[in-house]
């Protein structure tokens, strides 16, 4: 087996692994959020000590990911743009344990009628992110197929904007019981949960592109 080969190999699966432990940390946002719409303390605690974990263990990868592409020369006309990929990847963790940590500090007051709404929109949210993930593990075996595996992360993402639109409606043209200040913090909070769909969007448009230039 030649060196290149080796370190080629090395890193698809670091990658892999990459990939995986940002995947677990956008299932316990979900569920962390979940836990935190049904009031359920202990286990809503449990998912922020584990979002921290996976989101330093993914830091930790990319860092080594980074030094194997330069220390070994590997794929050297396009790391730069892989690189920027797996930042993008890297955003998603990011993003979903500052969003559990919101929660955690802010304490926002989510009204009963409310709550499915928060958990469709988590729902669709994380769908999308989900979606996103196996066309990135794609692009290092089949570059071909990523674009058509991509089609569900922009359904998701559109489904995901509706019903965060739908929540701030509600919240200012039906909602009476709360002041304006309870209304935007709820609003925020759309927000913060809608920005992971987002990424993954981002994402997926960044892979269509390196996907592109990989085959030409």
């Amino acid at each position: 087996m030649s060196l290149l080969y080796k370190n080629v190999k090395e890193l698809v699966f670091d990658i892999d692994v990459f990939i995986d432990t940002v995947e677990q940390g956008v299932l316990v946002f979900k569920e962390g959020v979940i836990n935190y719409l049904k009031d359920e303390k202990a286990s809503f605690a449990d998912k922020i000590v584990q979002i921290s974990k996976l989101e330093a263990s993914a830091d930790k990868l990319q860092r080594k990911i980074d030094d194997l592409f330069y220390r070994h020369s590997i794929l050297p006309q396009n790391a730069s743009d892989i690189e920027g990929m797996l930042d993008k990847i890297d955003e998603i963790i990011d993003i979903c344990k500052d969003n559990l940590y919101q929660f955690d500090d802010e304490l926002p007051f989510v009204p009963k009628d409310l709550r499915n709404d928060y958990i469709r929109l988590v729902d669709l949210s994380v769908e999308s992110a989900l979606n996103v993930f196996p066309a990135a593990r794609a692009f290092f075996r089949e570059s071909l197929k990523v674009k058509e595996m991509l089609a569900k992360v922009y359904f998701y993402e559109k489904e995901a904007d509706k019903v965060s639109r739908n929540i701030k409606r509600r919240l200012f043209h039906e909602i009476k019981d709360l002041q304006l200040s309870q209304k935007m913090h709820l609003r925020y909070f759309a927000l913060h949960i809608e920005t992971v769909s987002d990424k993954a969007e981002k994402l997926a448009d960044n892979l269509s592109i390196l996907a592109l230039k990989m085959s030409l």
